[in-house]
């Protein structure tokens, strides 16, 4: 993938979220999806982050923007309903300018009603959006249909030259971030500076992030959703894992690496652990089912256990005896776009039939197969945290463990590395890495 600009490639992305959402509409029908609109805090006159319609945000690059529709009739240029109130309280969006526009009819609303006034004969109209009475209201009747929405969300996983080059800017940004976090970490400082840092170099606010993230020092590292930045940093700062992704155009990048400041066992694992992740995605093919991929990294997690001398057992009983859950308690990975854990990820079909994670491993977010243009992460991790140790010391495999060595390393918390990684022509490209090859040239 040569460096290139959504500009490039909108017009085909456009004709094929037109392809996409005809094919799933009957005869007749047209489309009409909301924006999303602000929601307020109980008891309160202050709003909660704004957070986009995925389903609004595939067709175009407003992600800010709420109380807003696209109207979709089959065969005709697609209608934005820009909602522009009047307003002197707040900022009105203004009339937008940029590669997309000429693409679109843009007519500008100042309320729900006008909207209304619009959209044309309802009986036709499908809706995709949260404001269901309102959509009802207007006197349309399909709402958020099952099959339309398992049919479109099948084929989101097929990501376009478009969402690949917004996904691997995205990815630019947050490597960036990232490098910055990394230097703030060396440097000693709180997990609350090391995240203003990050998103200093990124230039987005919390917000604007497609996800909260997680920036965990030391014992913090074994909190698998950490949520907290402390304000102090603490006496000893011995590790680092930082989870933190960037928004481009409403697509996501979801990267995680762990530092440590010294030498030693902790740093060799990581070592260790980066090989092995690099070694899986290379393992990629299409018609791979990514269940599969995942069994292959708790071998992998097994070999490292074992390599260490944190657990003195065979790979093969390990895995049989279901030990590596205990450091690798999450699943490898998840589809990546328009939301950082996208959807479909147990979808078999546009007919919407799903494969649910297998039992042993029940956090996995992917069970489909692989195939060409889908992006997903590949986030193996090895954590050393203290419930799940808790209860592998009341289990038959308690002898094995190499409980001293565990004792040292559980300041550290864990290592989690995480890339972003599409198939194309039948390989693995990893954005993520690309992205850093790109910040060390």
């Amino acid at each position: 993938m040569n460096k290139e600009t959504p500009d490039q490639h909108y017009p085909a992305h456009l004709a094929e979220q037109q392809r996409r959402y005809a094919s799933a509409l009957a005869d007749g029908q047209r489309l009409l999806i909301a924006s999303g609109a602000l929601k307020y805090a109980f008891l309160d006159d202050h709003s909660y982050p704004f957070k986009v319609n995925p389903h609004f945000k595939s067709w175009l690059p407003l992600t800010d923007n709420p109380d807003c529709f696209v109207l979709i009739t089959p065969g005709e240029k697609p209608l934005l309903l820009l909602n522009q109130p009047e307003d002197y309280w707040h900022m009105v969006s203004p009339d937008p300018d940029g590669y997309w526009v000429p693409h679109w009819e843009i007519q500008s609303i100042k309320s729900f009603r006008d909207a209304g006034n619009r959209i044309g004969d309802p009986d036709s109209l499908v809706f995709i959006g949260e404001e269901e009475e309102m959509a009802r209201s207007w006197g349309i009747t399909e709402i958020n249909p099952r099959g339309l929405l398992a049919s479109v969300h099948f084929d989101r996983a097929y990501k376009t030259d478009y969402e690949l080059v917004c996904m691997q800017e995205a990815n630019d940004r947050a490597v960036a971030g990232h490098l910055a976090a990394e230097r703030a970490f060396l440097s000693g400082s709180s997990e609350f500076e090391i995240q203003q840092e990050y998103l200093s170099v990124t230039s987005e606010r919390e917000k604007d992030a497609p996800y909260s993230a997680i920036v965990a020092l030391n014992e913090h590292c074994a909190v698998l959703h950490y949520q907290h930045y402390d304000r102090h940093a603490p006496a000893q700062s011995l590790s680092m894992l930082i989870d933190a992704g960037a928004n481009m155009n409403g697509y996501a990048a979801d990267i995680t690496r762990t530092y440590t400041a010294h030498a030693g066992i902790f740093a060799d694992l990581i070592e260790a652990m980066d090989k092995q992740q690099q070694a899986v995605i290379q393992d990629i093919r299409p018609g791979m089912n990514y269940i599969e991929l995942h069994e292959n990294m708790h071998r992998r997690i097994a070999g490292l256990l074992k390599s260490f001398d944190l657990v003195r057992m065979s790979e093969d009983e390990m895995v049989d005896s279901n030990l590596t859950f205990t450091f690798l308690p999450h699943g490898l990975g998840h589809l990546l776009g328009l939301q950082t854990h996208d959807v479909a990820g147990f979808q078999q079909s546009r007919d919407g039939d799903e494969r649910a994670a297998p039992t042993n491993y029940p956090a996995l977010r992917l069970t489909r197969t692989i195939e060409n243009r889908h992006v997903f992460t590949i986030e193996p991790g090895l954590y050393f945290i203290p419930m799940l140790l808790e209860k592998l010391s009341q289990s038959p495999g308690a002898s094995k463990v190499n409980w001293a060595l565990i004792e040292e390393l559980k300041p550290y918390g864990g290592i989690r590395i995480e890339d972003n990684v599409a198939l194309i022509s039948d390989r693995p490209f990893n954005l993520t890495r690309q992205s850093f090859a790109v910040e060390s040239a």
